[in-house]
Formats: structure tokens, sequence, C-alpha cells
């Protein structure tokens, strides 16, 4: 298959939003019944946000505004809105319409869509609409993940539900010169289908329709940790080096590894196995915990903002899903 010319669109400007509530290692503890300690031993999270009243399309307006405040843009200079989350506000209308309505003081028409890959949407809603950017289609497209996990998951299961917090992320994007730095080097995912019910919600669409299926358990956060990590753990090594093949970048050429925030043990193996457990990965975990499709941009936001990565250097977006889903893309920022 021959590998896409690169894509020169930049990201100009990101933005994040987490709502009021704060949920500690030690408030955890004192909920569940556990000694002092336990949860972060067990977790590695010193805290998540979780939300008060706050819904996912208001975090996400913010995290947008905030966003084109950094891209120096305004509101008005955005032709699309792309909602790239997890999780929805309710079954309809789909995501980027609740955020649009939601993008005061005056909602504008403009062309807004969903993209959904769970843990993945951020990543796939970037691949997918810088080829859209390039082509002409769209100008100026502002991505948002915005995720709450709060109500979906049970926190005395702490190893696969106590890692999980609540927020937003969004980024702008825009083309830029065929003679700037700015640019997609390599994109690739893929689904192993056999972990396809490793990691799930079941109710919530027509399978397990809540008129058929009145427990609340079949609206709470199910995941088989060992079993998807197990399965993962064989394939990503070599998805990278393909991945990485086809930027034509080698690993110690990559300023920084921007994974998704999936768990402590995760993030700790991927930096052991990738190599780069040398202060190159991007790793905000203990502060914000698995903030599902919000995450990824999320820790981008950080490359950017607290681990300084300058535009020309290159970086690695790198996450995987429930589906299961791996996907990475190589850019020079």
């Amino acid at each position: 298959m021959n590998s896409p010319a690169p894509r020169h669109v930049a990201v100009l400007g990101t933005g994040v939003a987490v709502p009021a509530g704060v949920l500690t290692a030690a408030e955890l503890d004192a909920q569940i019944s556990l000694p002092a300690g336990e949860s972060l031993r067990i977790t590695g999270i010193r805290q998540r946000h979780i939300t008060v009243h706050e819904t996912a399309a208001q975090l996400a307006a913010e995290a947008c505004h905030r966003a084109l405040a950094d891209a120096c843009l305004e509101w008005a200079d955005v032709d699309c809105l792309v909602c790239a989350s997890a999780t929805m506000d309710q079954a309809l209308p789909y995501n980027a319409a609740m955020v649009l309505a939601e993008m005061e003081p005056h909602p504008r028409r403009i062309t807004t869509l969903d993209i959904g890959a769970s843990c993945l949407s951020f990543l796939q809603a970037l691949d997918l609409m810088s080829f859209a950017i390039v082509a002409g289609r769209h100008h100026t497209v502002l991505v948002v993940s915005a995720d709450i996990a709060t109500f979906t998951i049970d926190r005395g299961n702490l190893r696969e539900n106590g890692i999980f917090g609540d927020g937003a992320a969004a980024a702008v994007l825009r083309a830029t010169a065929e003679s700037g730095t700015s640019r997609i080097l390599a994109s690739r995912s893929l689904t192993l289908p056999e972990g396809v019910d490793f990691c799930r919600i079941r109710s919530g669409g027509s399978r397990f329709h809540r008129r058929g299926f009145p427990e609340h358990s079949e609206a709470l956060f199910e995941m088989r940790g060992r079993q998807l990590f197990a399965l993962v753990g064989r394939h990503l090594p070599a998805f990278v080096e393909d991945l990485l093949a086809e930027a034509g970048v080698k690993r110690e050429e990559l300023a920084l590894l921007i994974p998704h925030q999936a768990s402590r043990q995760a993030l700790d193996h991927v930096a052991a196995m990738l190599s780069f457990d040398d202060g190159r990965m991007v790793d905000v975990f203990a502060e914000f915990g698995n903030q599902v499709g919000a995450s990824l941009p999320t820790a981008l936001h950080f490359a950017i903002k607290r681990h300084g990565l300058r535009r020309g250097e290159k970086a690695l977006l790198l996450g995987t899903g429930a589906g299961v889903s791996m996907g990475g893309i190589v850019f020079e920022y």
C-alpha cells in the first residue's frame, strides 16, 4: 500500500476544560473504606476531576473557546466543528450539534459532525480532517473531545473503574504552506476484533435497550483489563515500527511520545517497551486519570504547554481504545 504524501496541516492552538469537582485519592479511600493511600497505590492517580453539574457539551464549548484564544482566532474563523468523544450527552442529537448550541453568544450555522472511535476518537478526527483540509473542503477545523465517565463507572472496582476522570480538550487545525514545517508525516490504525468485548458499556443502543434491560448494571462500564492489556501488548510494538517506517522517522528523532492516558501500568509498560522511559513521554495521568476520548488531546495540550514541544519537532500520538483498536500519528508540530 502506497503511503500518502505528508499533509501540511498544523495544530494552531489547544485548550482544555475540566469540571469543578475534584476527587482526591484520600477522598476516594474514605468513600470506599480503604486504608489511607490504597487507591493511589492501586491506580496511580492523586486526583481526578468529576462533574458536579456540567455537561460534556458545556465542557467542550469551554475547551473550544480556549483553543481558539490560544490560536489567536475567533469563533467566526471556524467553518467545521468536529466532536470526537467516546461518550454521549444524550442519544440524539449527535454530540457536535450539542456543542455548537453551547458556543455562545451566537452559535453559527456551520458544518458539524461526530467522529467516534472510543479513546481513539481525537486521533481519528485529526487524521481524517487533515485530509479534508488539504483537499480544500474545510479551511479551519475545530476538533473537540469531551467525556464524562462519572455516571458509568463503579469506583469500588479500582483496577478497572477507579482510573477515570472527566474533562474536555480541543485543537484548532488549519492548512500550512508547503514550505512550512508543521505537517502530518504518517498515520495508521487497526482494529483487533477478537477484543470487541474486552471494554464496553452494553446499554444505550438497540442491542441492550433500556426497555428490555432495566437493570442499571447494563449501563456501567465493563473492562477485562488483563486480556485487553495482553492483546495490545502483543501487537503494539510491530504497529509502531510500521508506522515509524512509513513516516521515515527513527525513534530517537521523536521529541515526545504523546500517549492516551490509559492507566498507570499501561503508560509505564509502553514507555519501557518503546524506549521512551527517558523523559520523552507525556504523562498527566496522576493529575487527570483516564479521560477517555479527551485523554489524547489533553496530553497533546500539555506536550506543548508543559513539555515545550516546539514548531518543527517530531512527535508521536499513540493510543488504544475499545474495539480493540490501536492508532498512531507521526507529525511535525
